[in-house]
């Protein structure tokens, strides 16, 4: 019991930070500027609440609703030069560790735990800008 006292607060802290994140909500990017936010129609509005965007949004209307992306990229087309922003699925790295230590009078137990989000990471969505609009939004096929 007492082991158990000593090693919840060492996992809890990892966990907490792990889970929490430090990314922004829908509803801090919404409230950060909620003047132009209720500006938009109220399909709009609601699309945004729920993280889905559609052509013709503006870059201000995707960042309330994705976030920052991952990587902004330019690249040229036939027509025109287009602006892309990827944003990346990140699959949490988890690890434990226990280890153990007996001395001459004395003997201890150690654990440790570490939490990232630094593992595999896959694109889940580029969204094409062209005149500042969204022009597509891509999505990788799940096979």
């Amino acid at each position: 019991m007492r082991i158990t006292r000593k090693i919840m607060p060492v996992l809890a802290v990892p966990l907490i930070m792990a889970v929490s994140g430090c990314a922004t909500t829908t509803q801090d990017r919404i409230m950060a500027d909620k003047e132009l936010y209720e500006t938009f129609p109220s399909e709009i509005q609601n699309n945004i609440r729920n993280g889905v965007i559609e052509p013709g949004y503006t870059e201000e209307m995707v960042y309330m609703a994705l976030g920052k992306p991952d990587h902004v990229r330019k690249r040229a087309t036939d027509e025109d030069t287009e602006e892309v922003w990827v944003y990346l699925t990140r699959r949490p790295l988890l690890s434990f560790g226990i280890g153990g230590t007996t001395g001459r009078h004395r003997s201890s137990i150690g654990t440790g735990m570490g939490v990232s989000t630094g593992g595999r990471q896959e694109q889940s969505m580029r969204v094409i800008f062209r005149d500042d609009k969204v022009h597509a939004v891509e999505k990788p096929r799940s096979d």
